[in-house]
Parts: C-alpha cells; sequence; structure tokens
C-alpha cells in the first residue's frame, strides 16, 4: 500500500487546515508514493521508535506530536531532531504526525480522553468560528434531488446532529447561449426561461474542493452557477477541548482517585478543592491552560489538562478546581484512537502501537 493513501485517510479524519498556526502535521518525512506493509503508531518518534518500525518492517510511522516543528537548516546529528530525521531517511522510513488538527476535531484526542474519563453528552469546549461556509447554487428542477444527493455525500448540509440540510426555493433562471456554446437546453442566440431550483447548503471550507467537484459532476449545465460565502457561524464539528457530564456525581477526592486509576499516573498537581460534587468536567489533552475561561464560563466543576504554569493556578480563583495531570498522561489514547481508525479503514492493513517508553517526565 503507498504511504500517501494512509496519509490521506487520515487527513480525512483530521483535515490539515485544522492545525494551528505553529503546528507542522501531516507527512513531515518521507515520500508519498513509498509503498509500505505497515505502520507504527506512537505519541512522540525518537530513535528507538525508528529501529522499532525497521524491526517490525513499518515503512510508516505515525505519530502524534511532529518530529520537526521548525525548519532544519542542517542534518549534522549536532540534536536530537536532526538525528531522528536523518536516521529515518537512512532506513527509508516516513514520519506523518496527526497534531492540533486532530485535537481540534469532534472525534479527536479529546473525545477519546473524555470518553475514558466516563463523560457523557460530550461537545467541544471551544467552537470554532469562521470555519463554515454557504455553497448556493441553480439547477433544473428534475436534477435538483441529484445535486442535493452528491453535496451530502461529499460532506455538506451538516448541522448539529443533523445531515442532509439545505433550503430549497423554485425560480425562474434566464441564460442566453452563445454562437461557441453547447446548451443543455435552449437554443443558441435566444433567450431561455428554465424552472430552477435554488439550493443552498453549509459545508466546512475544508470540504469545498470534494463539494465544488460533486457539483459539476452531476450539474447538467455546461456552465454552473454556484456562489460561496464565508459564514461566521460556530461549528459543532471542530475545536478545543471537551466538556460532559458523569453518569453519577463523585466527591472531588473520589474524582482524582478515578483520574489516578483511568490515566495511571502516581500523582496529580490540582489547584485548592472547594468542597463541591463533580459533575460537570472539561477536558483537553496537552497544553489546555488556555481554556480556562471556557471551563468556567460553561461551569465545569474540574478542568483536566496539563503544562499549567505556577500562577495559573491561581486563576482558577475558586470556581474551577484545575488538574494538571501531564501532558503525556492526558494524550495516551491517541494511539488507540489512530489504530482503531486505520484498522477500521484498513482492515488488511498491519497496525501496530508502539512498545517503546514514550514519556519523557520521569516521577521519583
Amino acid at each position: 500500500m503507498k504511504i500517501n493513501e494512509i496519509v490521506q485517510s487520515l487527513e480525512e479524519l483530521a483535515p490539515l487546515s485544522l492545525q494551528e498556526d505553529y503546528d507542522n502535521a501531516g507527512l513531515t518525512v518521507g515520500q508519498p508514493d513509498w509503498e509500505t506493509d505497515g505502520c507504527l503508531i506512537c505519541i512522540d518518534v525518537n530513535e528507538p521508535v525508528i529501529d522499532e518500525a525497521v524491526r517490525n518492517n513499518c515503512r510508516l510511522i505515525v505519530s502524534h506530536h511532529p518530529v520537526i516543528f521548525k525548519g532544519l537548516t542542517r542534518l549534522t546529528g549536532q540534536t536530537m531532531t536532526e538525528r531522528i530525521v536523518a536516521k529515518a531517511i537512512r532506513e527509508g522510513i516516513a514520519i506523518c504526525s496527526m497534531h492540533t488538527n486532530l485535537d481540534n476535531v469532534l472525534e479527536g484526542v479529546n473525545r477519546i480522553f473524555a470518553e475514558k474519563l466516563g463523560l457523557l453528552n460530550l461537545s467541544i469546549l471551544r467552537k470554532t468560528r469562521g470555519l463554515l461556509k454557504k455553497l448556493v447554487t441553480f439547477c433544473p428542477v428534475d436534477y435538483a434531488g441529484k445535486v442535493r444527493e452528491a453535496l451530502f455525500e461529499s460532506g455538506a448540509g451538516h448541522i448539529g446532529d443533523y445531515d442532509q440540510c439545505s433550503y430549497n426555493a423554485e425560480g425562474l433562471g434566464t441564460f442566453r447561449a452563445g454562437e461557441m456554446a453547447s446548451p443543455f437546453v435552449g437554443k443558441i442566440g435566444e433567450i431561455h426561461f428554465e424552472r430552477e431550483v435554488r439550493i443552498e447548503t453549509i459545508f466546512p471550507s475544508y470540504r469545498q474542493k470534494c463539494i465544488i467537484e460533486a457539483l459539476f459532476k452531476t450539474h447538467p449545465y455546461e456552465e454552473v452557477a454556484y456562489d460561496i460565502y464565508p459564514l461566521e457561524n460556530e461549528f459543532e464539528q471542530a475545536g478545543a477541548g471537551m466538556i460532559g457530564k458523569l453518569e453519577q456525581k463523585m466527591t472531588e477526592n473520589q474524582f482524582l482517585m478515578k483520574l489516578k486509576d483511568v490515566l495511571k499516573i502516581p500523582c496529580i498537581k490540582h489547584s485548592p478543592l472547594l468542597g463541591k460534587m463533580v459533575g460537570t468536567v472539561a477536558v483537553c489533552g496537552g497544553s489546555g491552560s488556555f481554556l480556562l475561561r471556557d471551563a468556567i464560563l460553561q461551569q465545569a466543576d474540574f478542568f483536566v489538562s496539563a503544562d499549567f504554569k505556577y500562577h495559573q493556578f491561581f486563576d482558577a480563583d475558586s470556581k474551577i478546581v484545575i488538574a494538571d495531570i501531564g501532558h503525556f498522561e492526558s494524550e495516551q489514547f491517541t494511539c488507540d484512537l489512530l489504530a482503531d481508525y486505520l484498522k477500521k479503514k484498513f482492515p488488511t492493513f498491519a497496525v501496530q502501537i508502539s512498545e517503546t517508553p514514550g514519556n519523557p517526565v520521569n516521577y521519583f
């Protein structure tokens, strides 16, 4: 199987357009047309992980964190990143990373994190704005159903828990075909009136290319009339963090013990306990301190994330309990997410989760 087939499938799950500006997700080492019989999944790539990939005949490593965040200016082996990239190239190993783009999708890092904690009624903590667009097109009445179906199948028409959403209005379209035209209806040089349906539907911007392709493929006209408008609506399917409810409320100490048990961690840094029952919990895999205010505004009792600085614990302000569980610990289920996704997409493809220890932080 070509590496690009795997990469394209991963980008369907987590489009690269959803990554943060500072990120470098996607295929960063290797050629897309290389062949591979399997892939190795990990959180971080290091030299032992590459050795493991070689032993297991995996020419592709899929990691959560990119091995290259900033541009490399040399490959002299003076830094760990240089050594990793050079070794991967030398061994013919490609590296693809799904990082903040996987953080920012509904079915991504934060969902599996929240589900492992037993949270229900999940929704994105800070939903993305400016990602939605509206398509308006016009087609003959008899072809409206076929065009709508193609648009829906290509990813248009999703609003919350509803799909196949559109607005349709019939009207009268006019056009006159020029001398070089091959009109579907009407005659060259004569104005033509056609009963048409105006179809309006929304879509996420990263689906625009395939939606327009579907429109042109199914629309009968030689020249397809359509408009695309940017929208400022929130997009329910993309954004940062996750918030949900525990099936049963528990004390703060009980919830902290649950965190330790589920995440298999020896200790938890937290802000002062408030003596309240815990029912609503917000989570963010990785560095999530930027979402603290969102968690407070949505009345979460706990915010579980990582990488809080000392003074940021004061920002809890007796309104919420911050639980800093560690960066790796908060993202440890990402390997399961990626492995399950690829196994479903490619049942005969060998998908393995790395057994190389990956957490660089140790506790004494």
